[in-house]
């Protein structure tokens, strides 16, 4: 059996999953998909577990069942180019023919003092419940410090505010203003939702380092209690330690078909792969879409187009909790309880399709 190796279980490779099982992967192959959880965890909601505003069983989704499709639970120790081989953490080894890598990002701490030791995270679902768990424990009129206000920043600042209006929360964002690279409406808009429920946004913000109970921002020293860190992601360590050509931020440097310039048997998708888009769930998901198509001509023996459409994102959707949002599409915004439910419709669009 031709053996097609998944690894990781997000955006991307459920895409994928999705798009072969049950009727279109050929019936001499068979699937591995290797991840550390026995279920798709959904990473944009992360944010709301690490508030307590939603539980752990509904930012996740269970993986498809096919007689041809095994799931391999376990941390990936090594990725062997060479061998066409992963190296398990436990010892085992698994062979593959094709491999999608597909396994994320972890935060960047950009050489911070005490920034990977003294924070906390939302990259993982395993991290987000340890956030939860320190972020709920904390006592009336602690101050919490959220690094980072992008998507990520903002949407766990919103939703904390909501489920514990008894904090102290302030949102550190390097830039002059809120999402600067976008409509200023859109900005003004959740500047002023912050204004209204008291979290204090800190513009113009440098991190320096990071102490137990202490932020360093410029020369200033900001007593704190916890401190969630959202200011940047790299491709995991089993990724990097590959040593690939990668772009600034890290990510794979890949063909126009997905693949490793000198290795048409290996796929990047999602957060690893060096696209001139930022990485999100929506383009993984599209670079899915082309690497089903891809792997399907492969198999079938036929010549692959000469190129490949490219990728158009709708836009970014974000809530400000549960009853407000923005969203940015095709070049227009939209704020407020519309852009909320667009959101919450999205996401029930997605369980439906995947769950």
């Amino acid at each position: 059996m031709r053996k097609l190796v998944l690894l990781g279980g997000g955006y991307g490779n459920m895409r994928i999953l999705l798009r072969l099982l049950p009727s279109s992967l050929p019936q001499d192959t068979e699937i591995i998909l290797i991840d550390r959880t026995p279920f798709h965890s959904m990473k944009t909601e992360f944010y709301a577990l690490a508030a307590g505003t939603e539980s752990d069983h509904e930012v996740r989704v269970p993986f498809p069942e096919h007689e041809r499709l095994t799931v391999v639970n376990g941390e990936i120790l090594e990725i062997g180019l060479q061998e066409k081989c992963i190296f398990m953490e436990n010892g085992e080894r698994i062979a593959y023919d094709d491999l999608v890598i597909g396994l994320g990002c972890e935060d960047k701490y950009h050489n911070v003092p005490g920034a990977e030791e003294f924070t906390y995270s939302i990259q993982t679902i395993g991290k987000s419940r340890a956030t939860y768990q320190q972020l709920l424990g904390l006592p009336a009129g602690a101050v919490v410090g959220v690094v980072g206000a992008g998507l990520s920043g903002i949407e766990l600042a919103s939703e904390l505010r909501e489920s514990r209006k008894d904090l102290n929360i302030k949102l550190f964002d390097r830039s002059p203003r809120i999402l600067r690279d976008f409509p200023e409406r859109l900005s003004d808009f959740v500047r002023k939702w912050f204004e209204k429920h008291n979290v204090d946004v800190v513009s113009n913000s440098n991190i320096t380092q990071v102490e137990p109970k202490l932020l360093h921002n410029h020369e200033e020293t900001i007593p704190v209690d916890a401190v969630v860190w959202t200011a940047g992601i790299q491709p995991v360590k089993p990724v990097r330690d590959l040593g690939l050509a990668s772009d600034a931020s890290g990510r794979v440097v890949i063909n126009q078909y997905h693949q490793l310039p000198n290795n048409s048997n290996v796929y990047v998708v999602g957060d690893c792969a060096a696209l001139p888009m930022a990485p999100s769930a929506q383009l993984a998901e599209e670079q899915a879409e082309q690497i089903v198509k891809i792997l399907k001509a492969t198999w079938k023996g036929e010549a692959l187009p000469e190129t490949m459409p490219e990728i158009k994102l709708k836009g970014f959707l974000g809530s400000l909790g549960k009853k407000q949002g923005f969203a940015y599409l095709a070049d227009r915004t939209v704020t407020g309880r519309i852009a909320r439910l667009m959101k919450s419709g999205v996401l029930w669009m997605y369980k439906w399709h995947n769950g």
